[in-house]
């Protein structure tokens, strides 16, 4: 059985949208999508209460204004929403993203509201119309964990090969290995941080003075930075070997 009884549907809002200004101007696509909802809406008892468009709008992601305007009156109570269903003449219209759609769709069961795509049968009113929904939405959670996956084992081996990731660091490398040898010697980041505004040293975001908290901060990336490190050679490190964290810890040992 559907999660959405297809009794339940008497107003829906029909989304419609284009890609290109041209098309905004010859009306031609926006009225063949108009068409297509009304005529639907007639076969199935449904009342168009409203028609949402988006106009010379790129179908990548689901951020544009339309789109969003119909979410937001489907998504409120059911005792004061508008309309209990979304329907569009073709998939794309909404968006070109399958990971999106999964999103959608998950909002949609959330929110007990429908979802119809003529083109590709999808209609969460009906058992096999909900089921292309789900297909199309899983292989959406699909492609998203999957790209997760890629995307932390392709950090992982530039990590291993010594690259630091992220922005770049603002603060210069004599400061850095001034507040490293203060936390050694027992300092705190407060103290730190006076002994650096005791002699002028400015900020890298352009504050007044250091605080506790940007010292700490600065420790735990270095930190992190040490922990991800992974080459002997500290070729592609900006320390020298008697500065790196690695290199000195292993001394220590030695020496122990």
């Amino acid at each position: 059985m559907p999660s959405f009884d297809a009794a339940q549907i008497v107003n829906v809002i029909g989304y419609t949208r284009v890609s290109r200004p041209h098309q905004v101007d010859s009306g031609a696509g926006l009225a063949a999508q108009r068409a297509a909802i009304s005529s639907e809406a007639t076969r199935r008892g449904w009342q168009v209460v409203r028609w949402i468009e988006d106009a010379a709008l790129s179908g990548k992601n689901t951020q544009r204004p339309g789109l969003q305007e119909a979410l937001r009156l489907l998504g409120a109570r059911r005792s004061i929403r508008l309309a209990d269903g979304l329907v569009v003449s073709k998939l794309d219209r909404v968006s070109r993203s399958v990971k999106d759609f999964a999103e959608l769709m998950e909002t949609s069961e959330k929110q007990k509201w429908a979802f119809v795509a003529l083109d590709l049968s999808i209609d969460t009113t009906t058992p096999s119309g909900e089921f292309m929904a789900h297909v199309v939405a899983a292989l959406g959670r699909w492609e998203r964990r999957i790209g997760g996956i890629r995307t932390s084992e392709a950090l992982a081996e530039r990590r291993a090969a010594g690259v630091v990731l992220g922005s770049p660091r603002r603060t210069p490398n004599d400061v850095v290995l001034r507040i490293l040898a203060g936390a050694q010697a027992g300092q705190t980041p407060t103290e730190i941080g006076h002994a650096l505004d005791a002699d002028d040293i400015p900020t890298p975001g352009g504050a007044s003075h250091w605080l506790p908290s940007s010292v700490t901060c600065l420790l735990k990336s270095e930190a992190r930075s040490a922990e991800h490190c992974r080459s002997r050679d500290c070729v592609a490190c900006w320390r020298t070997r008697t500065q790196c964290p690695i290199a000195l810890r292993g001394s220590e040992q030695r020496q122990a």
